[in-house]
């Protein structure tokens, strides 16, 4: 019987990948495994599992295959020995960015080196980087291709992606919600923001990223939702009492309902009281 199995490399990358699992041979999460990838083997961490990893593989479908055609499979469990390799590699890629820089500084490209990841068996070296426009760095993938004797890939990716392989905290003194749990990273407006009575300081409402918060986003259903059952801020209503009085401002987490009259005076009134 075969099973999609997600695993998770460094920086959260993640792959969908085949396991002919027999019943003795069962993988548990967190175990490490090899995986065969294009052009050699990569080290990673069971992540998901059975239907859990089918379902998140074909939610995804960023690689156009479904399960189980996946171009990926798990060749074995890692060994104590795979697990060495791993670690010593680690160890270099701080080395590799630091001098990876230096090559960008001398041929003044206008790109940040935030990470490098070896392949396990060392046949590819991937460089990730940003940049605000496109860069020609051909000259350096071969410049790079000289210094470390293996294959080269230079990613660019976005701020997002950027925080989401080198993880973090953020302003909520939590770790980062694209580094934890959250699938990926969608685009934030201030429009959302606005919704839900927030800042409109950029500032005062963006991440380590330097982008808006994607907690934005994902809190902003909630926020449409109970706002329907509150008037609309500005509006002129009647109230039980008979009265003419304008909405303020409303607190959705306490249910209340800040209102003026037509003397000047304010009151906050519990939505229940006024919607009876």
């Amino acid at each position: 019987m075969t099973s999609v199995v997600e695993v998770r490399f460094k920086g959260n990358r993640k792959e969908y990948c085949t396991w002919p699992s027999p019943p003795t041979e069962a993988l548990r999460h967190d175990d490490a495994v090899i995986v065969e990838v294009e052009r050699g083997q990569d080290l990673g961490r069971v992540s998901a599992l059975g239907d859990v990893a089918a379902k998140k593989c074909d939610r995804c479908g960023s690689c156009g295959h479904q399960a189980p055609s996946l171009p990926s499979r798990i060749v074995r469990r890692a060994t104590e020995d795979d697990l060495r390799v791993e670690a010593d590699l680690r160890r270099t890629e701080d080395d590799v960015r630091r001098k990876v820089r230096d090559r960008v500084q001398g041929r003044s490209l206008p790109m940040k080196v935030s990470d490098a990841e070896w392949q396990w068996d060392r046949r590819k070296l991937t460089i990730y980087f940003t940049a605000e426009q496109r860069v020609d760095f051909r000259a350096l993938v071969r410049d790079l291709a000289g210094l470390f004797r293996t294959r080269i890939e230079l990613r660019q990716i976005g701020a997002r992606d950027e925080a989401k392989r080198l993880d973090g905290i953020g302003r909520c003194g939590r770790q980062l919600c694209i580094a934890s749990w959250l699938p990926e990273g969608r685009p934030v407006s201030l429009s959302l923001a606005k919704d839900q009575g927030l800042s409109l300081n950029p500032t005062q409402i963006s991440g380590p990223c330097g982008r808006l918060l994607c907690c934005l986003h994902y809190e902003h259903d909630f926020y449409v939702q109970q706002r329907k059952r509150f008037p609309k801020e500005g509006k002129v209503i009647r109230t039980p009492a008979g009265t003419l009085e304008r909405v303020l401002a409303i607190d959705i987490f306490r249910e209340r309902v800040t209102l003026r009259a037509e003397d000047g005076s304010t009151r906050v009134v519990p939505l229940e009281q006024l919607t009876a």
